[in-house]
């Protein structure tokens, strides 16, 4: 690739954006170059400027930033010079863009379909009786279960990983000579994951397409791309071949990020810095008989006693983080000591049996001309996402619910979390009926504290009118105990803390965070009333590696030292190796295969658990081999 001529090549590039504090340097002298045909990686953290600097070459940045110096040329163009006119001929037609974030892509209250047609009608040759073929072959080329029956859906009608991949179908309609791609499958499961960088790989072969490939995903990078570039706080720290970068990284920072990368062979400690201090956590709560939990001894000033006086809160909370509690427990050890053992094996914290979720397979439009027909229509026909599940999660148990986008993992979650209303089967919680409750009753409940949530979408998860501090202080506010602006100030930031977010960015709004940030704010605001149990729906999908460790560290932490539950929602099937103690396999609304992680893992017994397993990137950068023998999985 060397010596072929640059398609795009950007120079001495650099991005201010104005903010109230003043002027920010988000992207600095930053020289990138991509070949014909050639698939460049950026690699880096959340807020190291990857986003900023595509957009910057697509001209789309906010109104507050701006390009402060630098150059970039498509093929000879100048980008920064060109016209609003130019740019919008090019942008679709020659350079196209997988977005970050697939919901806020598309057009709420217009069918998919239609949505990839007027791409084509815009940029493309096809003639207009064409253009509905077309479009069902693209969602069929991205792996949509049905397309033409997903042709006339409404976004919010898809999970996020469809959402994603018809995203990634209006990038790829009229073939582009350059593909940017944000994040391209940060919400698909692996098997589609594969599907999409294949087909992406083979696009760029026949049409000789160059894809700049941004991820925080080390294992896509060092399988699909050329080239990788390391950004670190706006500046390229380094930028080389795949292969060598992989096997000798040169920079500190390159290193950090590969160690922190989930593969086989390693355990949740191995993903932190060698240097890095233990992660500090919760003060550690006694679990009691009925169900609550013995705040710690406030001597001293540690701890969060919840209970004592608003004064005495405000003079003994911890406003520079929790003290330092050891974490070299094993969880096997903590449960061994448990006096409670016997109970928490035998009373289950969670029981779901024969749990049904059925939709309208025609959609609303249809429902709407139902009601408004002068005689009744037939019964549309009935889609089951959900079909007669049944599993349970113990007290302290990780439980991991893995499977393709599509299958009904995310209904399930809404269901146990209950949001959405089931249409058969028992959902018990803590000896509890709760799948009796309506779900607008139960949200007013007490119990509705005892189950929080981490919402696949952060963005849409998040009020846009909220800052972030006010996000994680709603449910502390609605139910909690902690009372005075001053005390609910201190125990944001004092989760904000756990979860590795900067305080200078609680009062942010959502539009003003990176999407691993507001990734890190919905969990903190999960765990803000210490619940027993915490549905996490992909929590991790929109953080860099980095963070990602130290968050699936604090989780397993924060589950040892509170007793909280996991259901742990995810395609990531690494991490789900790391966390969870039970598996469950989904595959069409229905359970296939579950056990132990180990087994499960290493053993499988359903054709389609080996196919997700196949599909997993596996990192050439390190010496791979399985999970060695006593490492803790959980």
């Amino acid at each position: 690739m060397t010596g072929a001529l640059p398609i795009l090549e950007i120079s001495d590039l650099t991005v201010e954006f104005s903010t109230r504090r003043g002027i920010v340097r988000a992207v600095q002298h930053v020289d990138i170059s991509i070949a014909k045909g050639e698939t460049v990686g950026i690699v880096g953290e959340s807020g190291s400027g990857k986003s900023v600097t595509s957009f910057a070459v697509m001209r789309i940045l906010d109104r507050a930033g701006r390009i402060a110096q630098g150059a970039a040329h498509f093929s000879g163009l100048d980008l920064i010079a060109a016209s609003e006119d130019q740019m919008r001929e090019l942008r679709g037609r020659e350079i196209s863009m997988v977005f970050q974030n697939p919901r806020a892509a598309l057009n709420p209250i217009r069918k998919v379909g239609h949505q990839i047609e007027d791409v084509l009608r815009q940029h493309s040759q096809v003639n207009s009786a064409e253009l509905a073929d077309k479009a069902v072959e693209m969602l069929d080329q991205v792996r949509i279960a049905r397309p033409r029956e997903r042709y006339h859906a409404y976004p919010f009608e898809l999970s996020g990983g469809m959402c994603q991949r018809v995203v990634i179908a209006l990038a790829l309609a009229c073939r582009p000579r350059l593909l940017i791609a944000d994040e391209p499958t940060t919400g698909l499961d692996v098997t589609t994951q594969k599907t999409v960088m294949d087909l992406i790989v083979e696009l760029t072969r026949q049409q000789g397409m160059s894809t700049i490939l941004i991820t925080h995903d080390l294992g896509l990078a060092a399988m699909y791309c050329d080239r990788v570039v390391v950004m670190e706080q706006g500046n390229v720290v380094e930028s080389a071949a795949s292969a060598a970068i992989f096997t000798s990284p040169a920079h500190p920072y390159t290193r950090k990020l590969m160690r922190a990368t989930p593969r086989p062979g390693i355990n949740l400690r191995d993903l932190l810095p060698e240097n890095d201090p233990p992660v500090q956590q919760a003060p550690q709560y006694l679990p009691l008989k009925g169900g609550g939990r013995l705040p710690p001894t406030t001597s001293g000033g540690a701890g969060w006693g919840l209970s004592r006086s608003r004064d005495d809160q405000q003079k003994h909370a911890p406003l520079r983080g929790p003290p330092p509690v050891s974490i070299c427990f094993e969880p096997k050890q903590m449960l061994s000591t448990s006096p409670f053992q016997g109970e928490v094996e035998a009373v289950p914290l969670l029981v779901v049996e024969k749990l049904i979720k059925e939709y309208p397979r025609k959609g609303l439009a249809r429902s709407l001309r139902k009601v408004l027909a002068r005689t009744p229509a037939p019964e549309p026909d009935i889609f089951r996402a959900v079909d007669g599940i049944s599993f349970a999660v113990n007290r302290g148990e990780s439980v991991g619910l893995v499977g393709e986008s599509g299958c009904g993992k995310s209904t399930t979650s809404s269901m146990v979390m209950r949001l959405v209303e089931k249409t058969d089967g028992v959902i018990m919680f803590g000896g509890e009926d709760i799948g009796e409750i309506p779900p607008k009753q139960f949200a007013r409940l007490p119990l509705r504290k005892r189950i929080q949530m981490v919402f696949q979408d952060p963005t849409d998860s998040l009020n846009p009118r909220f800052t972030a501090a006010r996000a994680i202080a709603d449910p502390i506010l609605r139910l909690g105990d902690v009372k005075g602006r001053g005390a609910v100030r201190a125990r944001c930031e004092q989760l904000a803390r756990q979860v590795g977010l900067p305080l200078d960015l609680l009062d942010r709004f959502p539009h003003q965070l990176s999407g691993g940030q507001k990734a890190r704010v919905g969990i903190a605001r999960a765990i803000a009333l210490n619940p027993d149990l915490v549905i996490l729906d992909e929590p991790t999908a929109a953080l860099d590696v980095s963070v990602q460790a130290v968050v699936l560290n604090l989780l397993q932490d924060l589950k040892d030292s509170l007793g909280m539950s996991y259901l742990f929602v995810s395609h990531d099937l690494n991490v789900v190796r790391l966390l969870c103690d039970r598996v469950f396999v989904m595959q069409a609304g229905r359970i296939v295969e579950q056990g132990p992680t180990d087994q499960v893992f290493f053993a499988p017994q359903a054709q389609y658990t080996r196919d997700l397993l196949a599909a997993i990137p596996n990192p050439s950068f390190e010496q791979r081999g399985r999970v060695r023998k006593g490492a803790p999985m959980s």
